[in-house]
């Protein structure tokens, strides 16, 4: 079983029980990379040229994924693996929360080269409504199961925990991380932060796996405890996703006050709902807000199936082999086209 108290017989990697939690941690060391090799310096010359509201959005998400980066982590440590049983996904959990630490590095990378104010920067996420509404959000689920007496065993824990994987995993890495890629992405279409850019495809190289260890985490629950499979259950699971829309719709229109050329709050809200369509299909789900897909060069980025092979295609893009070297793979155009 995924959840429970882990017995001595639980520590061991072989024989593999969920060989795709293994898979993924393979996969995940393979795409091991460091802030620090993105020359983002380079990007300070189109900085300099970039609107007041052009720059006002690239500060504003980097607001809120600093501190996001390690509200996952916490999530992580204190609200996932205590709860699961299984050697596998506590390999890959590790992994992840290394990942985690090293976007939150790559973010502050970006502070330190750009001449961005770091204080407020810091601050934002404790003032702009928007922000703190977002985490609240995370942090209620997370309070069951860090700040109350939680039993696995019972349906009532296990509703909690798949409460809690599909805020922290599908609402805010699936939906709200997707969102704010797909902004910074577009500043690379339009020939500008191009090495910023390159830092958003590795990240959103890891993402796309930690949002497929969550998802099929989800499934591998479900099945194995299937007295949760109810209408009235998956209606709440999917009300969790629409609420979790809804707040990434205000956080948009701060985003986003007045709108830069060829992007503003609506279109990247239309993108929000195509996307939490796509993950409520991935769980299994009918879709909800019916939404096509504004930005039709980030299609390849909303499928988490195929991301890692579409990211694996890109110039940016790297793997280390078994004796720690990094090899490039096959080249393609910088941004994605459908």
């Amino acid at each position: 079983m995924l959840l429970g108290k882990a017995a001595p017989k639980d520590y061991n990697i072989q024989p593999s029980i969920y060989p795709w939690a293994k898979d993924l941690y393979d996969q995940a060391v393979r795409n091991t990379w460091f802030p620090h090799e993105i020359a983002l310096k380079e990007d300070l010359d189109d900085w300099a040229k970039m609107t007041e509201d052009e720059r006002h959005a690239v500060e504003f998400l980097i607001s809120f994924f600093n501190p996001s980066e390690l509200i996952v982590n916490r999530v992580l440590a204190l609200g996932v693996y205590p709860y699961l049983k299984s050697a596998e996904c506590h390999l890959y959990l590790a992994k992840q929360m290394w990942e985690e630490a090293n976007h939150c590095v790559a973010f502050e990378y970006v502070l330190e080269t750009f001449p961005i104010d770091r204080d407020r920067s810091f601050a934002l996420h404790e003032e702009i409504p928007s922000m703190i509404a977002k985490e609240a959000f995370i942090n209620k689920y997370m309070r069951h199961m860090t700040e109350e007496k939680l039993d696995i065993t019972t349906a009532d824990g296990k509703r909690a925990f798949v409460r809690n994987l599909t805020a922290y995993n599908v609402v805010m890495e699936g939906i709200w991380f997707y969102s704010g890629f797909m902004v910074a992405l577009s500043f690379r279409q339009r020939n500008q932060l191009r090495n910023l850019g390159s830092m958003i495809n590795w990240v959103l190289r890891d993402e796309s796996l930690h949002l497929k260890f969550g998802i099929n985490l989800l499934h591998g629950i479900l099945e194995e405890n299937p007295e949760l499979v109810t209408p009235e259950f998956a209606a709440e699971i999917r009300d969790i996703i629409v609420e979790g829309v809804n707040l990434e719709t205000e956080f948009n229109k701060d985003l986003f006050p007045r709108g830069i050329l060829g992007l503003n709050a609506d279109y990247v809200n239309q993108y929000v709902q195509y996307v939490a369509d796509r993950r409520l299909v991935e769980l299994g789900m009918e879709k909800y807000f019916n939404a096509t897909n504004p930005a039709k060069w980030m299609s390849a980025a909303t499928d988490v199936f195929e991301l890692v092979n579409f990211f694996e295609a890109q110039n940016t893009s790297y793997e280390v082999d078994s004796g720690g070297d990094k090899k490039k793979v096959a080249s393609a155009p910088d941004a994605p086209t459908e």
